[in-house]
């Protein structure tokens, strides 16, 4: 498990702790039954104190607020405990990426798909690599437009990976690898997309300064490298809004 998720799991158990080490006593005199409701509400409260007092994302507040509650709405529905084994393989099939290394399934839209193929096609023939390619939401499309270039889509979740492999078949200028993104080599190729989330982008960026070639591309949807200017902001025509930040090595 990763130190940030280890962080929000500190947080959590840091609430449900305080206000149980508050209520058990206060109601184990008093012979009263612990009101759940009430305490799964204080402990969502306290967990969105904690979140705002160590500045978390305001989707980890939300994620801290909501969690306990949630836990005790779900158990009054009683449900078989199979259909949550189920669940969490499922959510491992898909989004091992997000347990593992903060990045969580994101599909390229059309519109960003016809911005990447004019400027790949401005570029000439490619190598393209893209690093955590989801279902190939991106790989294929561009494969299809631009068949004199050759792309490579890397991912670690092994249902989104199968998908993605299912959808290459019949591509030849396609290669579909089930691999890490850290450990894939960027030296073999001029142009590198990565649509991931703000955790891995400072870091990601020292990785395709170490590898990738003179001349080559990073290109980032959505999310900027921190304290980098890019060299060119293409800004695509969707919504939410969903900026390609170009960096050229």
């Amino acid at each position: 498990m990763s130190a940030p998720a280890i962080r929000q799991l500190a947080l959590q158990g840091a609430a449900a702790i305080l206000v149980l080490s508050l209520a058990w006593p206060y109601y184990g005199l008093n012979a009263e039954a612990m009101p759940w409701l009430e305490t799964s509400l204080a402990i969502g409260a306290v967990a969105l104190i904690l979140a705002v007092l160590s500045r978390q994302p305001w989707w980890w507040r939300v994620i801290h607020a909501g969690f306990m509650p949630l836990v005790w709405f779900t158990h009054r529905l009683a449900i078989d405990p199979g259909w949550f084994l189920f669940a969490a393989i499922l959510l491992l099939l898909v989004y091992r990426g997000a347990l593992s290394g903060q990045v969580p399934l994101y599909l390229s839209n059309k519109q960003t798909v016809a911005a990447l193929a004019d400027l790949l096609a401005e570029r000439g023939p490619s190598r393209f690599l893209d690093l955590g390619a989801g279902i190939g939401s991106t790989t294929v499309p561009l494969a299809d437009r631009l068949p004199d270039s050759q792309f490579t889509g890397v991912e670690n979740a092994p249902l989104t990976w199968l998908v993605g492999l299912l959808l290459s078949v019949g591509r030849p200028n396609i290669r579909w690898r089930w691999d890490d993104l850290w450990q894939a080599e960027l030296a073999d190729y001029d142009v590198v997309y990565a649509f991931l989330s703000p955790a891995p982008m400072a870091e990601l960026w020292e990785k395709a300064k170490a590898e990738m070639p003179p001349g080559s591309l990073f290109i980032s949807n959505s999310f900027p490298v921190p304290g980098i200017a890019p060299a060119r902001v293409i800004e695509v025509d969707c919504q939410p809004p969903r900026p390609l930040y170009c960096y050229p090595l």
